[in-house]
């Protein structure tokens, strides 16, 4: 038996490849397969079954198009209720790959119709549990965003499943079983998931907070839902997505992955109701950017940032990209279920400038110049990072507007007074001042290097650390 974790920082997330005797299974697939059948190919193997944990949130999966291209079956664990023809698995259900096994364990609790799935090699033995979104290295599955689909499956009720799940069917099993989640630090589907990715099932009975055996099940939904902030806006979208279908990514590539002069764009976003998106760094796109465009950098949590910061994936795209990035943006932008992609800006923001098309930049300083000015002139200062990090430790006397809020709190941001930006590094500050030169406002300055230059100069008071309690 071989299994492989498919790990993707971007958005956090661990797809598996299960490997037996020429057949194949893979679990929780991102939306673009041809890696995945690729990796078969390697194994000559066929792709037998295509394994989903639950109806994901936080990405669009890749199993329908698996379907398709490869014939293999798709299985959800008890309870799912699928559009598009699927095995939906009883408890305890047995599937053959090659000569291993996968045990289907129900697990509801995240979602109702959660499921794990138990590893047994071609000798019989237990080596591990695929565990999408129940049980995380150094944490559980939030239980408060199935509500958001349907209304009566409250954040307390789905947080007493998931205690009854892991009580009585996780916690009874081999303490040297492999933990594998379906996500890792970074991800919105948990508060305070570790960086590490894998980890035995003892190890987690002893150090994850969730798992503690003196725990009642009150203190265990008290405890799992303190900490929790709103989820991300397109959560509920991309979970729809999973349950009812979707266009194929082959499609989305053919319409969106077509080059536009910088007249063509022009004319494009003035004609339709495109969003122009720029994926550049923050650098870049301080230097020059096309006005009314919102940079979303995409060396960075990019498809989070879209999902959080777009409001619905049927948005139209323009893409403004380095060049020979125009496919990757249009995957990941798919990854999240942002489908309507329109093209993208031949030659890259170059290209708008040779045309002599109309350009803004955006004014930045350094920590030094931050400092200075701090301690001299007293200045507005905005940090946009997450409430979290703000709490944990901030530059005094500053105010906190995460950048997730900013569409509802734009009254904050004052325009009869200069003010100055910065998050952790600059690529959060940078999307929200992308955000405000697009409603008018021009009167602030960005920190290069954010809140890790500004404390790196010890020039200003910062707060106590405070160790957070949670990562959302």
């Amino acid at each position: 038996m071989k299994i492989e974790q498919i790990y993707t920082g971007c958005i956090a997330h661990a797809a598996y490849y299960l490997e037996s005797n020429g057949e194949a299974a893979i679990f929780d697939p991102l939306r673009e397969v041809q890696p995945y059948i690729d990796r078969a190919a390697k194994d000559k193997a066929k792709i037998k079954y295509v394994f989903e944990t639950h109806f994901h949130a936080d990405f669009v999966s890749g199993h329908l198009d698996l379907m398709k291209k490869t014939g293999a079956i798709i299985v959800f664990g008890p309870t799912a209720k699928p559009a598009y023809e699927a095995t939906v698995a009883e408890d305890n259900q047995l599937f053959q790959v090659g000569d291993c096994t996968v045990k289907v364990i129900h697990t509801p609790g995240h979602t109702m119709e959660s499921t794990t799935y138990l590893l047994i090699d071609e000798n019989g033995k237990e080596h591990g549990l695929i565990t999408g979104d129940t049980l995380f290295i150094g944490d559980v599955g939030r239980p408060d965003l199935a509500q958001h689909v349907i209304a009566d499956l409250t954040e307390e009720k789905l947080a007493g499943y998931l205690f009854d799940s892991l009580r009585n069917k996780i916690m009874p099993l081999s303490d040297d079983l492999i933990v594998y989640p379906n996500h890792g630090a970074g991800s919105a589907c948990g508060k305070m998931m570790s960086k590490e990715t894998t980890d035995t099932l003892g190890n987690q009975k002893k150090f994850n907070y969730a798992l503690r055996l003196d725990m009642t099940k009150e203190e265990f939904i008290t405890s799992l839902l303190t900490g929790l902030t709103t989820p991300p806006g397109y959560f509920p979208q991309n979970v729809l997505m999973n349950i009812k279908g979707y266009e194929s990514l082959d499609n989305i590539m053919d319409r969106g992955n077509r080059p536009l002069s910088a007249e063509e764009f022009e004319t494009a976003a003035n004609e339709t109701q495109a969003l122009v998106l720029d994926t550049r760094s923050a650098t870049d796109f301080a230097k020059g950017f096309i006005p009314n465009s919102i940079n979303i950098g995409i060396d960075g949590s990019f498809a989070q940032w879209v999902g959080e910061m777009i409001p619905g994936v049927k948005q139209e795209i323009l893409l403004v990209t380095d060049e020979g990035r125009e496919e990757e943006s249009i995957i990941r932008l798919s990854r999240v279920g942002y489908d309507n992609t329109l093209g993208y800006l031949k030659g890259g923001f170059n290209a708008w400038k040779a045309a002599n098309k109309d350009i803004e930049t955006v004014d930045r300083i350094t920590a030094e110049e931050f400092a200075e000015q701090f301690t001299t002139q007293q200045p507005i200062v905005i940090d946009v990072r997450k409430k979290s990090e703000f709490d944990s430790e901030h530059v005094e006397g500053v105010t906190n507007i995460p950048l997730n809020t900013i569409n509802q709190h734009l009254a904050e941001f004052p325009k009869d007074k200069p003010f100055i930006l910065h998050c952790a590094g600059g690529y959060r500050s940078m999307l929200a001042a992308s955000i405000l030169k697009s409603r008018g406002w021009d009167n602030f300055v960005d920190v290069v290097g954010g809140f890790s230059a500004i404390k790196a100069t010890a020039k200003v008071p910062i707060s106590d650390y405070v160790c957070p309690s949670t990562l959302l």
